[in-house]
């Protein structure tokens, strides 16, 4: 089924969902038998390719447990893969003998890991997917507690389902016109069935050929518009042709799909035509081929130039990627439209290849939106408080993610005592009121970093990292900050040194005290609006914490950490998050979006200098200018700006919208389902090029 642009696989079953157990106490296990409508194999090839696999399990219980506890045996449990037994429930995974409810520890009796083993007499349940892809299928299910009075339970295991194909942008660039890969024979006797997607700017060249002794298979693109498939069995060459009414060699990606079989032949390029031909009745139908099957130039013949990437035969696809590797000539991989598109993804948001073009993945930004240029901001009012935790006192998994996220670049650093020599550290504010803390980073030590507002309104960064007496500040003070415009705060730090950078100001470097460490030891927590932590905290900023921070914070981001976005948006971060009050989402502390400039080569609009002779081109304008014009212009801008001045403040006074800022993101990008969409709504230029690989991914 096709849901936005996931292709989801299913393989059926044929046990009935809610299969009932027990009930009768002369058995002491049921085993409950799955028999797929694919092969094991079968399965094998889908759940091994996919990006993404799960099955739905779930068992229903009256007086029937499930697991018990995570040291004594289970009662229950299931076979997958190559029959190895599995003894995780839905919800959870290999190796944690628990359910769902034991993970989210929302079990019926705290005491157990899933809600059946509290044995209870009323039905009770526990489900959830099962989605380490190595495991599935599930092939049985063994239920145990069944043999006491009473005892009762019903099982329902979902089909297995799988979406995503990892070999769908397995590449390789053919850089010469002699260019090619080998690979050992197709072995396509009786059937063939051959599929690949290219893009090229040549007009012509082999994709791809096998030989017999007479016999042989062939795939060539033959001219701008023609993809040809010609093959022999014994009986005479055959070819089939299809034609294009639009260019093939437009640098997009192109399907192609070419079947033989003991009844017909058939290709087919793109949506086009299918065109078929039935095999010839005498003669035999075996095609037998030895030499290796050639990918590119075969034998002296004028190979393709481009891509081919996700190329099938007989369901198997062949790893260009490697085996382009270790060949002169090729490259593994394809630039996709991340090369041509993969600026638009900003603020660090990563360009993500999609079936029909591309999409930003802004997940590891504060930003959000199509192009990664929405801030994700909120209003605080007085005496509310945010606290993202980076980790807690026990390691788990999760805290290696949240370690990893932690430090700025380096994502081997494992120890739970983090300690950063660096930090990057950027969000935009505005506020009224002063003195409050903007931004505290605590420690499990006595180190601790904080951006406060004094109470002149002046922006003070305060560094502590141990070695000194007193706190290492920077203070900013011919700046008020505290009236109510958005402000943008960067600094970043590396080791000694500190760049901040404010509003559009040029940056600013300090330097920390030769006394001052230069690490700051085991962060333990950000606060935004106020600080709420235990053990002694610097004098000013208690002072400055009451009443605490009003007013707006947006786009927060500490190293790869987005509190504010973890609080607004559910992420695998969002449990590191405790918040004091209602966070109302606004973008009333957004930054003004500025748009850095394009370079020449990937700029729509960019004329060269040959072609257009702009005046005052960053030349002094010429002495032969008449000074009296120059004055009276002058008069008359005065004049002009004072009018458009006074209209501004009119508009502004009418139409005061509270907490409201309009960024020039591309028009239609709030409406857009991707990032595609939003430029192919508001550029005419990029409208040709995506309509184009629009067509691949009804496959």
């Amino acid at each position: 089924s096709l849901s936005e642009d996931k292709v989801w696989t299913t393989v059926y079953h044929d046990l009935q969902m809610q299969t009932s157990v027990g009930g009768n106490s002369l058995e002491k296990l049921s085993v409950l038998q799955l028999n797929y409508s694919a092969t094991m194999d079968q399965i094998s090839a889908i759940t091994s390719s996919a990006e993404y696999c799960e099955q739905f399990i779930s068992y229903s219980c009256k007086m029937s447990r499930l697991l018990n506890t995570p040291e004594g045996n289970p009662y229950t449990w299931w076979v997958g893969k190559a029959n190895e037994k599995h003894y995780y429930w839905g919800g959870s995974g290999p190796g944690i003998q628990k359910c769902a409810c034991g993970i989210e520890r929302n079990c019926t009796d705290p005491k157990y890991y899933c809600n059946c083993d509290a044995d209870y007499k009323q039905w009770r349940k526990d489900t959830g997917m099962l989605s380490y892809k190595e495991h599935l299928p599930v092939s049985q299910v063994v239920v145990g507690d069944i043999d006491r009075p009473g005892s009762e339970a019903k099982i329902s295991v979902g089909p297995v389902r799988c979406q995503g194909d990892r070999n769908y942008w397995n590449a390789a660039s053919f850089v010469t016109s002699s260019s090619y890969l080998h690979f050992s024979t197709f072995q396509g006797e009786t059937s063939a069935d051959i599929s690949f997607y290219f893009k090229t700017s040549a007009s012509d060249g082999v994709f791809l050929e096998n030989l017999g002794n007479t016999d042989f298979i062939k795939l060539e693109l033959k001219s701008a518009t023609e993809v040809s498939f010609s093959f022999d069995v014994g009986n005479g060459p055959v070819e089939i042709v299809v034609r294009s009414p639009n260019q093939l060699n437009d640098d997009q990606w192109h399907r192609v799909n070419a079947e033989r079989n003991v009844k017909q032949a058939s290709l087919q390029v793109d949506q086009l035509p299918l065109e078929v031909r039935k095999a010839p009745t005498e003669g035999h139908t075996r095609l037998e081929l030895y030499s290796q099957l050639y990918v590119g130039a075969a034998g002296g013949q004028r190979g393709f130039l481009g891509c081919i990437r996700s190329l099938r035969m007989n369901g198997v696809t062949l790893d260009l990627e490697e085996r382009a590797k270790v060949t002169p000539g090729v490259k593994p991989g394809c630039s996709g439209h991340c090369t041509s598109y993969g600026m638009y993804c900003a603020n660090g948001g990563k360009c993500v290849e999609k079936y029909n073009g591309y999409s930003c993945d802004c997940s590891k930004t504060a930003y959000d939106g199509p192009f990664c240029i929405k801030d994700v901001g909120a209003f605080f009012e007085e005496g509310m408080w945010l606290r993202y935790n980076f980790h807690s006192p026990g390691t788990s998994m999760k805290d290696l993610v949240s370690r990893t996220l932690l430090s700025s670049t380096d994502p081997e650093t494992t120890a739970p005592d983090l300690n950063l020599n660096k930090e990057e550290l950027s969000f935009s504010f505005s506020t009224t009121k002063s003195p409050c803390v903007l931004l505290y980073i605590s420690s499990y030590t006595q180190d601790f970093m904080a951006v406060l507002v004094k109470p002149s309104g002046n922006l003070q960064i305060r560094y502590s990292l141990g070695g000194t007496k007193e706190p290492y500040n920077i203070d900013v003070d011919h700046r008020n900050m505290a009236n109510g415009q958005p402000h943008t705060v960067n600094i970043t730090r590396n080791g000694r040194d500190i760049v901040l950078q404010l509003d559009h100001y040029p940056p600013t470097s300090y330097s920390l005290p030769a006394a001052s460490d230069i690490q700051f030891n085991s962060p333990k927590a950000l606060f935004l609006g106020k600080v709420i932590e235990i053990g002694k905290i610097d004098q000013d900023i208690y002072k400055y914490n009451t009443p605490g921070f009003t007013g707006c914070l947006s786009r927060v981001q500490f190293n790869q950490i987005a509190p504010l976005k973890a609080a607004l948006r559910p992420t695998n971060a969002s449990s590191h998050v405790h918040i004091q009050g209602e966070l109302v989402e606004s973008n009333c502390g957004a930054s003004p979006l500025t748009i850095p400039p394009m370079s020449a080569a990937t700029d729509p609009w960019h004329l060269d200098s040959a072609s257009a002779d702009f005046p005052y081109n960053g030349q002094a304008i010429g002495d032969g200018v008449n000074r009296n014009s120059a004055i009276i212009g002058g008069v008359i801008a005065v004049v002009i700006f004072t009018i458009l001045c006074t209209l501004v403040f009119l508009i502004r006074y009418m139409f005061r919208h509270k907490g409201t800022y309009h960024t020039n993101e591309a028009k239609g990008a709030e409406s857009a389902e991707s990032a595609d969409a939003a430029i192919m709504n508001n550029d005419p230029n990029f409208t040709e090029t995506i309509d184009e690989s629009k067509k691949e991914w009804l496959i």
